[in-house]
C-alpha cells in the first residue's frame, strides 16, 4: 500500500501528520510574498517540514487509511508498518527516498534524516487555483517639447524682454469699471488663499483618522494573539497507549489537555494560577518554536482518561479544550 497518497491528503487538512515509527510531516502556513528584485508575486502556501523525533501513533493516518480503503484499523496499522520497513530499507541502500508530491528524504554522514520539500505542490486549500506570476516594471515616458515649440518660446522671451509701455487715457467709463475689477480680483485671491490653506488641513485630518483606525486594528490583533487558544477536532479513535520510560517503575504521561497558548509569559502564568485555584493539576510548558507558552490542564496515561476529563472541562470550564499527544 502506497501511504504517501493518504499523507498528502491529510496535509491539506491538518498541520501535523505522524507516520508511526518513522516521523512526522509538519505544515506551516506562509503568507503571500513579493520579490522586488524580480517583480515576482507568490500566493500563500503551506511549507512542509519533517521531524524524525515525533514517532508516536496518534491514530490519524491509520484511521484515514481504514476509512478510505474500507478496512479495519488494525489492518491499516499493519500496512503502515510494512511500508515504513520499505522506506527504511530504501534509505539505507540508496541514502535517499523520494515521496511523491511531498519531498525527498536523505541521510547525511551521521545517518540523520534530511528533508527537502516539493515546492511544486501547495497544500494550502485556500490558495487553490492561485499561481505565481511576474509583473513587468511600469515605465513612464517623458514627452520632450517639440523644436518648433522651443523656438517659439525663445522668441516670446526675447520679445518680452523689450520694455513696452502703453498709455491709455483714463475715461469716466474706465473709472466706473475699475472698482468692480478690484472686487473681483480680491475675491479670486481669497479663493486661492482658502484653497491653499484648507486642502492641506483636509489632507492632515484624513491622515490622522487613518492612523487612529490602524492603531485600533493593531491593538485588537495583539490582544487576540496574547489571549489565543487553539482548538482541534481530532478524528483519533479511542486508542490506548501506555508508555514506560527508561527509568524502571516510572510511567510516561503522553496525553495532555491544552488550556491555551499565550504570546505573553505573564498571561500564561495568570491562566496557570486560575487552573490551580480550580483544583486542576496544571502545568506551564517552555516557549515553543512559535514563541508561545502552552498551558496544560493536566497529563494522563491513557487516551480514555484524557478524553473523559476533556468532556468535563468542556462542559464546566473551557469549550475549546483539546488533547495533545506528545511525550514531554
Amino acid at each position: 500500500m502506497k501511504i504517501e497518497l493518504y499523507i498528502a491528503q491529510l496535509l491539506y487538512r491538518y498541520q501535523c501528520v505522524t507516520v508511526p515509527g518513522f516521523g512526522a510531516f509538519l505544515a506551516e502556513i506562509q503568507s503571500a510574498q513579493l520579490l522586488e528584485n524580480s517583480n515576482s508575486f507568490f500566493p500563500p502556501k503551506k511549507t512542509i517540514s519533517f521531524n524524525s523525533h515525533i514517532k508516536n501513533n496518534d491514530g490519524l493516518l491509520a484511521n484515514h487509511i481504514a476509512h478510505a480503503e474500507k478496512t479495519s484499523y488494525e489492518y491499516a496499522v499493519s500496512a503502515i508498518e510494512y511500508e515504513i520497513l520499505n522506506w527504511k530499507k530504501t534509505l539505507q541502500e540508496n541514502r535517499s527516498l523520494s515521496i511523491k508530491n511531498i519531498g525527498v528524504l536523505s541521510l547525511n554522514s551521521e545517518n540523520n534524516i534530511l528533508f527537502t520539500p516539493n515546492e511544486q505542490t501547495n497544500y494550502n486549500a485556500k490558495s487553490f487555483g492561485l499561481t505565481s506570476f511576474v509583473s513587468p516594471v511600469v515605465k513612464r515616458e517623458v514627452e520632450l517639447p517639440k523644436p518648433e515649440v522651443v523656438a517659439e518660446y525663445q522668441k516670446t522671451i526675447t520679445e518680452e524682454e523689450k520694455p513696452v509701455f502703453n498709455f491709455i487715457p483714463e475715461t469716466v467709463e474706465t473709472r466706473r469699471t475699475n472698482p468692480y475689477l478690484k472686487y473681483a480680483a480680491i475675491f479670486v485671491i481669497g479663493l486661492a488663499v482658502t484653497g491653499s490653506i484648507g486642502y492641506p488641513m483636509y489632507q492632515k485630518q484624513i491622515a490622522s483618522e487613518t492612523i487612529l483606525v490602524e492603531t485600533a486594528v493593531q491593538k485588537k490583533v495583539q490582544n487576540k494573539i496574547q489571549q489565543a487558544t487553539f482548538f482541534i477536532q481530532t478524528p483519533i479513535p479511542a486508542v490506548t497507549l501506555s508508555l514506560k520510560s527508561e527509568k524502571k517503575g516510572a510511567t510516561k504521561l503522553p496525553y495532555h489537555i491544552m488550556a491555551g497558548a499565550f504570546r505573553s509569559e505573564a498571561n500564561a502564568q495568570k491562566r496557570y494560577n486560575q487552573l490551580i485555584a480550580k483544583g486542576y493539576d496544571a502545568r506551564v510548558l517552555g516557549v515553543n518554536k512559535n514563541g508561545l507558552y502552552p498551558v496544560l490542564y493536566g497529563s494522563y496515561t491513557t487516551f480514555a482518561e484524557a478524553e473523559k476529563e476533556k468532556k468535563e472541562i468542556i462542559e464546566n470550564d473551557n469549550p475549546e479544550a483539546w488533547i495533545l499527544i506528545q511525550s514531554l
